[in-house]
């Protein structure tokens, strides 16, 4: 873990990016999180090192990792989440009801990709969303998603 923070921090510095007391503390918390972060839970984790470290902090630290390819983005139903990109790529996959979350490798999803791309001749990025509907337990009792079922849409 600090070895990797350190690293991040070497490239950082090569690229001549100051590493301010509030950059150091960010990327140690990404570096050292487990899975998916999101930027609030960043925030609070940071303030009680370093205290008074701003949300916009937060997010252009996380938005220079990610121009340097060190994490990477989804927008999930809950807001945005990262991951390391070490960690590798994947679907996401939420449940409307209970917001039970699991994942698709990107083997499982190259299906789906294929489909999308002889239907619409269209490429997709699958790993920048999350695919939104019910889990088995939800299904199994007979759940709706969370506001009621979504409106059918009309072919025109």
């Amino acid at each position: 873990m600090g070895s990797q923070a350190e690293n991040v921090r070497g490239l950082l510095r090569s690229r001549r990016l100051r590493m301010t007391p509030q950059r150091r503390a960010i990327v140690a918390d990404v570096m050292a999180a487990e899975g998916h972060m999101s930027p609030a839970a960043i925030a609070r984790r940071v303030r009680e090192r370093v205290p008074g470290v701003n949300p916009s902090t937060v997010y252009r630290t996380l938005q220079l990792l990610e121009e340097h390819g060190i994490v990477t983005h989804a927008h999930l139903e809950s807001g945005p989440e990262y991951h390391r990109s070490s960690d590798g790529q994947h679907v996401h996959l939420t449940c409307s009801r209970c917001g039970a979350e699991d994942s698709l490798s990107l083997a499982e999803a190259e299906r789906l990709k294929r489909l999308i791309a002889t239907h619409h001749g269209f490429s997709p990025d699958l790993t920048h969303f999350a695919i939104s509907g019910l889990c088995a337990r939800c299904q199994a009792a007979g759940g709706e998603r969370r506001g009621g079922r979504a409106p059918r849409r009309r072919n025109r």
